[in-house]
Order: C-alpha cells, then structure tokens, then sequence
C-alpha cells in the first residue's frame, strides 16, 4: 500500500446554475428558455499528502476548499484531472474506501436530531461492520475523552452546540478511519470548547497516527493542530509549505503591544511608521515592525512614554491571511 493518503493533478470543478429572471414573467420564459452561469470551483489543483500527516486547507469563503473535500470523500465528481484517496477514486464510493475515511462538517449533522446519540451511533456500528468489543471500546474511551459519557442517551436536540460536536467527532471516527476530513470543526463553539476540541484532535492523532485536513475559519485551529498550510484562493493553490514558513510570509517582522497609563496621542511619528492599530481610548496599540528594529525601538518606547506593560511575539497566522484577504495582489509573492 502506497505512503501517499492523497493524489491530486489537474483537478478541477465546474458547476452550472440556472439563471431566471425574478417575477411570473421570468418563470414562463424559464420553461421556453433557460440561460445557464458557468462556475469554477476549483481550477489545477495539486497536492500530495503522505499518510499521518496533519494538513490546514485556508481561504476565504467561496475559494474552494469545501468543494475540495466533497472531492476526496466521493460526494462530488472532478470534471476533469486525477485524483486518488487511499489508492482509489473516492467518487467510485467502494464500501471498503467509505470504511477508511470520515468527513466532518461544522454545520451539518449527522446525528439524528430526535433520537438520543448511541442510537445513532448503534446504526453506524451496524453500517460499519463494527466488531462489538471494538465499537464498545471506542465508545468508552472517546466518550471519557471528550467528558460526553452522560449525554450519549439524551436526544441530540437537547444539548447544546458544544456537546453535538464531540458527538459528532465520535461518530466519524468510531470506525477508525485512515483519512479525517473535517470542515470548519470548531465553528460556532466557545473558546472552551474549540480548546477541548483541539486538544482531543491532537491527542487522537498522535495515538492513531491518521491521516487529518482541516478546513477552519479559526486561525487558532491551525496554528494549534496543523504541521502544513495549504492555500486556496480562488480555487487556485496559492501556498503549500510548512506554517512557519507561512507565518513569515510578510517577512520577519514582530507583532508588538504597548499599555499606557493614560491615553495617547495616536498622531505621534513614531506610531505612524509602524501600522499602528489603537485600542481602548487610546491607552493600547498594536505596531507591526522588523526584528532587527524590534530592541532599540522597545528601548525607546519605554523610555519616552507612560508604558505600563508590553508585549512582543511573532506576526500571527490570522494577521497574515488578513493581509492576504485584504490585498490579493500580496499572493504573487507567496
């Protein structure tokens, strides 16, 4: 068996809609006469992806990246170029590929909604062939992970957002799949919940050593889970590297924040040369600046102004693909 989980050359994805013009008029006219837009959704798309490893999808809404994922699960077919999961065409939807791979979506459930989550989960044992010591130990464990073990016989529809994702994660993963697609996993959860979402996605892929893409609105989610970045603007790959190689992307410059005592005057020079971004009534800002200047300038500040504390790390993903968002002319230099 091949080391390589995912193949992609050429892949794209074409999609026509139906144009009709509002009103009963546009209606009538529809049936005689239809006119069509033409979309492309992913366009030359090419990765590889050994097995084990830990990939972030990133892009804005609309660039592709959950049409790229209904690709490598089979629920989409490619229009055109050469795609391989696990060895095989995921749109043939073979029984034993569908036993290998798992796809979550943050906004969709597959739980049923009125029935309490170990149903759910008694039909996926059935539909997977799962072995009933294993499914029993799963079951046990995940549970116990994830602190849910109370909640497997309450409906679904009873518990809050939180609780349905960790159901949700168990239900994709109890037949153990080689290959993780999770799409916007943490979407809509508190900061407490992405954090034990995280942590339980990491811990399982250090014990199973899956194959896992994410896809997440939530830089904190990559920055924390992923080892590689892959970029999609447009439904073109912009980016495909390391994420510290990512995060360098506008250079090495540092992320610095001051505190003052008292509010300041935001029109001083020396803010207006670093990107200055003022909070709080003027008694905090965030400056963007180059490493080598990081130190004199630091020096300077505290010695000039009211600073009650300060702060300095590297420039965050999120401020990167901000930029990126932002100024897409930025992408000819990724």
């Amino acid at each position: 068996m091949s080391d390589i989980s995912v193949f992609a050359k050429g892949l794209g994805k074409n999609f026509r809609s139906f144009k009709k013009s509002p009103g009963l008029s546009g209606s009538i006219k529809s049936l005689f006469s239809r006119s069509y837009q033409d979309f492309c959704a992913v366009s030359d798309f090419e990765v590889e992806i050994k097995r084990g490893e830990l990939i972030g999808l990133l892009g804005p809404n609309g660039a592709g990246k959950t049409t790229l994922m209904k690709m490598f699960t089979g629920i989409i077919v490619p229009s055109h170029g050469e795609l391989k999961v696990l060895d095989r065409r995921p749109w043939d939807r073979e029984k034993s590929f569908r036993k290998k791979i798992a796809l979550v979506m943050g906004q969709k459930s597959q739980l049923w909604w009125d029935i309490p989550a170990l149903d759910s989960f008694l039909l996926l044992q059935k539909y997977y062939e799962i072995p009933n010591s294993d499914f029993v130990e799963r079951l046990d464990f995940m549970s116990n992970i994830l602190q849910v073990k109370d909640k497997l016989e309450i409906h679904v529809r009873k518990l809050s957002l939180g609780e349905r994702m960790k159901l949700e994660l168990m239900a994709c993963l109890l037949h153990d799949p080689d290959i993780i697609f999770l799409d916007e996993p943490t979407i809509g959860l508190d900061l407490i919940a992405q954090e034990n979402i995280r942590k339980f996605l990491l811990d399982y892929h250090a014990r199973h050593k899956c194959t896992m893409m994410i896809t997440s609105h939530y830089m904190a989610d990559v920055q924390a889970l992923c080892e590689r970045l892959i970029l999609i603007f447009n439904g073109k790959k912009c980016f495909d590297g390391a994420v510290s190689q990512f995060e360098k992307f506008l250079g090495n410059d540092k992320e610095l924040s001051f505190t003052f005592a008292s509010p300041q005057d935001p029109t001083h020079k020396l803010w207006n040369e670093h990107d200055a971004r003022w909070k709080n009534n003027y008694t905090q800002v965030d400056l963007r600046l180059p490493e080598a200047q990081l130190r004199d300038f630091t020096i300077h500040a505290l010695s000039t102004f009211p600073i009650t504390e300060f702060s300095t790390e590297k420039m965050p993903i999120e401020r990167v693909m901000k930029e990126l968002m932002h100024n897409p002319k930025l992408l000819t230099r990724v």
